[in-house]
């Protein structure tokens, strides 16, 4: 066997060896939990209930989207734990060796978007935490804005980045550690929140039963509804997690076996979101009774509990625990893909940690925190380009090469997947096409389920055609 060009290597993106491969279900179970419990998936349900759904079609939604998205999740995963590539390399096979920058900067850009959104998030937890125990605190810089953040709000959005960057440059065996820390610490903490709102509000039927309080009135009825509300709902669910389900090769090569990949997902990504979803919304539902109104963020809810306690360091855990939600999120989820990404793209370079430090940059230049109040809307709009990423992938994977691929081969500019100067033509018409039919659903009258179904319409139209063309070379 030659040796790889060294355009297409460094340490990071080479097959992990043997006894690298330590990883069992708990390990990868450990990590959805770390990655799922956060406040966007709060904010998730938060947001299906205010679309016009009520408590158990929101769980619905996000049951199914879960469902689906765990299929190219364990799918993508199987190449992961077979040959020990990450994402990028694993794109190769597909897009070109060259190509496979495309997709893997698209879904590195969408990465970095995620990164600032939850170091937003966790920045918040902490200024409030310290607006408890300092009330002055708050009042720096006599609340004016830059780019929509306080003054005290920048300095502990930089201060929760920096912690995000030390876990990043200290490699994946601390993201590990992380994870397996914050998964059982966090599921007791949120067990203990959705007690203390059935203590408070009288039992979980109570607070139910008085969840229809949250609900949007929808103009919507029967099909309209499910195409208007439903689907977009559903869409957005899988959007959530759409960006992990392509590069979750990059933490199942580290897994010991098929078993262990498959059944560590299955563990762990649809069971936390439900949970952690229906905390949000009984939490939430909890709040009506309580206060007259709803509190859906959860940082809003530790200040009042923490100020009718009179106890700050009630908010000093809470907030604690949001911090390491975050985190653990934010790490896993935001920058190991980026990271990987990033050093494909230039590994002679890049290392994993560069591309890391490069990746937290980005989130904080991105200022993707702007987007928070269009929700949905973001989750459903950059769905349908992964989607048609995820769309080649496995068409290519499963259906046209049957999981066999050329490992050397990876690793060479000149080797079988040069296709034309490295690039997959055809691939990449096939993800454009997918974009383009899903855009049309946005401008075209009548056509509005493309849009409001992205990831799928970008799957099944992107996979058709690459297998179509590729069938045609």
């Amino acid at each position: 066997m030659t040796a790889p060009d060294p355009i297409l290597h460094n340490p990071d993106l080479a097959p992990t060896r043997p006894d690298e491969r330590t990883w069992n279900r708990w390990h990868l179970a450990a990590l959805w939990v770390g990655m799922a419990v956060c406040v966007p998936t709060y904010m998730m349900a938060a947001s299906l209930v205010a679309s016009g759904m009520n408590w158990w079609q929101a769980m619905l939604a996000i049951l199914l989207g879960n469902l689906v998205v765990l299929v190219p999740m364990i799918l993508c995963g199987h190449a992961g734990t077979r040959y020990g590539v990450p994402f990028p390399v694993f794109a190769r096979a597909s897009f070109g060796v060259f190509g496979a920058h495309v997709p893997s900067l698209a879904r590195a850009l969408v990465a970095c978007g995620w990164f600032g959104i939850q170091t937003y998030i966790g920045g918040e937890a902490i200024s409030a935490m310290v607006g408890i125990l300092w009330p002055g605190w708050l009042a720096l810089g006599g609340g004016a804005t830059f780019i929509s953040l306080t003054l005290p709000s920048w300095i502990c959005f930089f201060g929760f980045w920096l912690i995000n960057v030390v876990f990043v440059w200290r490699g994946t065996e601390s993201i590990k550690w992380l994870e397996n820390f914050a998964a059982p610490f966090l599921i007791v903490v949120g067990l203990a929140l959705l007690g203390w709102a059935m203590s408070a509000a009288g039992g979980l039927g109570t607070i139910l039963a008085h969840s229809a309080s949250l609900v949007t009135e929808s103009e919507f009825s029967g099909l309209a509804w499910f195409i208007h509300v439903f689907l977009p709902g559903l869409t957005a669910m899988v959007g959530f997690w759409a960006t992990l389900s392509l590069n979750i090769p990059d933490f199942t090569r580290y897994c010991k076996d098929q078993r262990e990949q498959l059944l560590g997902q299955l563990y762990g990504l649809p069971t936390t979101m439900l949970l952690f979803s229906f905390i949000g919304v009984a939490v939430t539902s909890a709040t009506v009774l309580l206060y007259g109104h709803a509190i859906w963020n959860p940082v809003d809810l530790v200040v009042r509990l923490s100020r009718d306690a009179g106890s700050p360091w009630l908010a000093f855990v809470a907030m604690f625990t949001l911090a390491v939600a975050t985190l653990s999120t934010n790490i896993a989820a935001n920058v190991v893909g980026p990271a990987n990404s990033l050093a494909s793209a230039f590994p002679r370079t890049v290392s994993f940690r560069a591309g890391g430090l490069i990746a937290a940059v980005l989130g904080v230049l991105l200022c993707p925190w702007l987007v928070l109040d269009m929700y949905i809307g973001w989750l459903v709009s950059y769905s349908g380009l992964l989607g048609s990423v995820s769309g080649v992938l496995l068409a290519d994977y499963w259906l046209l090469r049957r999981t066999e691929l050329d490992l050397a081969g990876l690793y060479h500019s000149q080797g079988p997947y040069r296709y034309h100067r490295g690039f997959n033509l055809r691939a990449i018409a096939a993800m454009l096409l997918g974009v383009a039919v899903v855009l049309a659903g946005k401008l075209i009258p009548g056509a509005e389920f493309l849009f409001k179904g992205a990831w799928f319409s970008g799957v099944f139209v992107s996979g058709a055609a690459y297998l179509l063309l590729m069938r045609r070379r």
